[in-house]
C-alpha cells in the first residue's frame, strides 16, 4: 500500500471520519490521501493532519489509485458521470459507501471493468474502531486485501456476500446510533438515581466499554456473562426483568428490523 493513492471524494461526517483515521495511523503514509468537498473549509483539518484537499473530483481522480466515494446515494450517478473521463482500467478501484447501490449498479454506470466494491464502515472509523462489512466486483484477492488494509486502519473489516450489505448497513452504522441511544438512556437512568450528568457519563461509558471487550476477548455469549452478575434474588435480576417486561429487547430488535425494512425499500 506504500504506493497506493487514496482519494476520497465527499468528505461529510463518514467520509471525513475515514480520511482522519487513515491519518492518524501509524502504518499510512499521509501524503498519500486526497480529501475532496465544495466547501474546503470544512476539512480544513485534514489538511492539518497531511493530507492534499481540493474541491476539484476530476484531479483527485487523476492522483489517485483507489476512489472512496463518500456521497449520498442519489449522488452517485452525478459524481460518477463526473469522474468518469479519468477512470482508467487498469489503474483505479472504485469503493462506494453509499447505501441500497449494488456493485452491478455502479459497474453499469462506470462503463468500466474495474474492481468495484462497497463497503459499510460508521463513525467510530474517526477514532479507529469501526466496523465494516465489504463486497466486491471484478476484484481479485490483491485488489481485496487493499480495500481491506484502508478499513483494518479504521477499525475492524469484515468480507461478507453482498446480499447480506444491507443487513450490514442496520447491524453497524445504524446500529452505533442504537447504541448511542442506550447508552443516553442508561446516562439518565444515573443521573435520576443521584449521579450529576459527567460522572453518570463516565461510569456508563467505561461499563459499555468494558462490557464489549469481555465479549470480544472471552469470546462467550452475553448471556453467559449476564449470568455471572445475576445472583438469585439480586438487584441485577430485577433490574433485567423489569426491562424484559417492558419490552426492552424486543424494542430493540423491532427498531433493527423496521431499519432493514425501510432500506430495502
Amino acid at each position: 500500500m506504500k504506493n497506493e493513492k487514496i482519494c476520497v471524494i465527499g468528505c461529510g461526517n463518514l467520509g471525513k471520519s475515514i480520511a482522519k483515521g487513515l491519518l492518524e495511523h501509524e502504518s499510512f503514509n499521509s501524503e498519500n490521501l486526497i480529501a475532496t468537498r465544495r466547501k474546503l473549509h470544512v476539512i480544513e483539518d485534514l489538511k492539518k493532519l497531511g493530507a492534499e484537499i481540493t474541491s476539484d473530483n476530476l484531479y483527485a481522480v487523476q492522483q489517485s489509485n483507489i476512489i472512496l466515494l463518500a456521497v449520498k446515494p442519489y449522488n452517485v450517478g452525478k459524481i460518477i458521470r463526473e469522474i468518469k473521463p479519468e477512470i482508467k482500467e487498469g489503474k483505479h478501484t472504485l469503493v462506494s459507501l453509499a447505501t441500497g447501490l449494488g456493485t452491478t449498479e455502479i459497474s453499469e454506470m462506470l462503463d468500466h471493468k474495474i474492481p468495484v466494491f462497497r463497503a459499510m464502515p460508521n463513525i467510530a472509523a474517526d477514532i479507529r474502531e469501526s466496523v465494516t462489512c465489504i463486497c466486491g466486483r471484478n476484484s481479485n484477492e490483491n485488489q481485496t486485501e487493499k480495500v481491506k488494509f484502508i478499513f483494518d486502519a479504521v477499525g475492524e473489516s469484515l468480507i461478507i456476500n453482498e446480499e447480506l450489505m444491507e443487513a450490514a448497513t442496520i447491524l453497524g452504522a445504524c446500529g452505533i446510533a442504537f447504541v448511542f441511544r442506550f447508552i443516553r438512556a442508561m446516562i439518565q437512568g444515573g443521573i435520576q438515581i443521584g449521579f450529576d450528568a459527567n460522572t453518570a457519563n463516565q461510569i456508563v461509558s467505561q461499563t459499555v466499554k468494558g462490557a464489549a471487550e469481555m465479549l470480544q476477548k472471552n469470546s462467550n455469549h452475553p448471556e453467559s456473562e449476564i449470568d455471572k452478575v445475576t445472583t438469585p434474588k439480586g438487584c441485577t435480576i430485577v433490574g433485567l426483568n423489569e426491562m424484559e417486561h417492558q419490552g426492552f429487547s424486543s424494542s430493540l430488535i423491532r427498531g433493527i428490523v423496521t431499519s432493514f425494512e425501510k432500506i430495502e425499500k
